[in-house]
């Protein structure tokens, strides 16, 4: 699912980068993707992807960050 229509984000781009990088925050979510924030829509809903993978309802073991092939 699109979470955020300005940079074409998916939950599972921020769960994958949350499992890979460990972000705090949502703007090193945004970094880890190569991107940053816009019009800050999304901001909560990235943050409540972030609090649902750091509690394990996250994603599966062995995610990648799918940053345009970059690593974060």
């Amino acid at each position: 699912m699109i979470v955020c229509s300005c940079n074409v984000l998916s939950d599972h781009e921020v769960r994958s980068a949350v499992h890979t990088a460990a972000p705090r925050t949502t703007c090193q979510v945004y970094g880890c993707l190569g991107c940053s924030a816009q019009c800050g829509r999304c901001a909560r809903s990235i943050r409540k992807i972030m609090d649902e993978a750091l509690t394990g309802a996250g994603c599966p073991v062995g995610c990648a960050c799918p940053a345009h092939g970059k690593t974060c």
